[in-house]
C-alpha cells in the first residue's frame, strides 16, 4: 500500500465581493468548493480543467498562500489549516511551489546566486561560504544549469532556463511536496518537453511528491498517475490516467479531452462543441453546474449537485447520466 503524503478534506475558498459606500458584502465567489482528495508519497496528482475554475487557488491553498476558507489540509498526518505562524514556517520547508511565470517570479535585481541562497538563508541550511556555495551548485547540477549562472541576472536567461532556475529554488530547501502551477505553459513546446523529464527524473531521484497544474491535457496525462478534472470549483471526475483518458464518465471530461490535437492528419476524431459561456462564479446554475452546456441533460441534473459516483476503487465521478464506455 502506498503512503498519503497529503489529505485534502472538503476544502473551501470563498472570495467575498464587497461594493457600496459602507464596502458591504454584496457577492461571493466560491472558488474551490469541498474539495477532497489523497496524493501518495511519490506520486503526481494532474489538475486539469478550463481557465477560471479554481486549479491554481486549490493548488495555493493547499500551502496556505491564499488562506482557505473552510476545510483541512493534512500533511504527513498533520493538519497545516490549524498551525501557527510558527509552525507553518517550518512546515513550509516541506512544501514549495513553481510558478507558472518564469519572467515574474524571478526578482530582476538579484543575482542568481543569491535567488537560490535566500531560501537556504531564511531556514539556515549552511554553515558558512563555503557550504553555502557547495549547495548552490548541487542545485545548478540537479536542474542541468552551468555553474557560471550564479553570477548572472534573470534577463540574461532563456523562459526555459529561468524556469530550471525556478525548479531549483523550490528544491533549495529539500522539500516533500511540490505544487506545479502550469510550469511548462508559458515555454516553448521543444523546451516543455526538456522541463517534464526534469521534472520527473527529479521526482525519481528524491522522491518527490507533485500536484502539477496544467492546460495541456496530453503533458498531464505523461507526467500523472492520476488526473482530476475541476469545473467551477468543482472537482467532477477523478480516476487514474490510464482510466480517465481511456474510459471518462463525465461527458465534461469527453469534452476536454476532445479537444486534444492528434498529430496524425488522416485519422479523425469526434470534436465536440460545448454551447454557451462557463457559467459566472458568482451565480452558478443550480444543480450540476455543467448542465447549461450538457448535451445529456436531464431534468434531474437541473435539481440538485450530483453526489459522488464510483466506478471502482479509483475512479470517482459527479453525474447523473454518465458516459457509457466508447460513447
Amino acid at each position: 500500500m502506498s503512503e498519503v503524503l497529503l489529505e485534502v478534506k472538503n476544502l473551501h475558498k470563498r472570495f467575498p465581493i464587497k461594493g457600496g459606500i459602507l464596502g458591504r458584502e454584496v457577492a461571493a465567489v466560491n472558488a474551490v468548493n469541498n474539495v477532497s482528495f489523497t496524493i501518495n508519497k511519490g506520486e503526481t496528482l494532474g489538475l486539469v480543467g478550463e481557465s477560471g475554475c479554481g486549479k491554481t487557488t486549490l493548488g495555493r491553498s493547499l500551502l496556505r498562500l491564499i488562506e482557505p476558507t473552510s476545510g483541512q489540509v493534512i500533511f504527513g498526518g498533520k493538519d497545516i489549516t490549524a498551525m501557527d505562524a510558527n509552525e507553518m514556517r517550518a512546515m513550509r520547508r516541506k512544501m514549495q511551489i513553481i510558478f507558472q511565470d518564469p519572467y515574474a517570479s524571478l526578482n530582476p535585481r538579484m543575482t542568481i546566486g543569491n535567488i537560490l541562497a535566500e531560501p537556504l538563508e531564511i531556514h539556515k541550511l549552511f554553515r558558512g561560504k563555503e557550504e553555502r556555495k557547495k549547495r548552490l551548485f548541487e542545485l545548478l547540477d540537479q536542474v542541468q544549469m552551468p555553474k557560471d549562472s550564479l553570477n548572472k541576472y534573470p534577463h540574461e536567461f532563456s523562459g526555459g532556463q529561468r524556469q530550471r532556475i525556478c525548479i531549483a529554488r523550490a528544491l533549495a530547501v529539500q522539500p516533500e511536496f511540490i505544487v506545479c502551477d502550469e510550469p511548462v505553459s508559458a515555454l516553448d513546446v521543444s523546451v516543455q518537453a526538456q522541463v517534464v523529464n526534469l521534472l520527473m527524473d527529479l521526482q525519481k531521484d528524491l522522491g518527490l511528491t507533485y500536484l502539477f497544474i496544467a492546460h495541456d491535457l496530453k503533458v498531464v496525462e505523461y507526467i500523472s498517475k492520476t488526473v482530476a478534472v475541476m469545473y467551477l470549483g468543482n472537482i467532477i471526475e477523478m480516476a487514474s490516467a490510464a482510466e480517465l483518458y481511456g474510459n471518462a464518465k463525465h461527458p465534461y471530461t469527453k469534452a476536454l479531452f476532445s479537444a486534444i490535437p492528434i498529430p496524425d492528419p488522416a485519422r479523425k476524431s469526434e470534436r465536440i462543441l460545448l454551447e454557451g459561456d462557463i457559467p459566472s462564479p458568482m451565480n452558478p446554475p443550480r444543480g450540476c453546474h455543467f448542465h447549461p452546456r450538457c448535451w445529456k441533460c436531464t431534468e434531474e441534473c437541473k435539481g440538485e449537485f450530483p453526489s459522488v459516483s464510483s466506478l471502482s476503487e479509483t475512479h470517482n465521478f459527479r453525474c447523473y447520466n454518465p458516459l457509457e464506455k466508447g460513447e
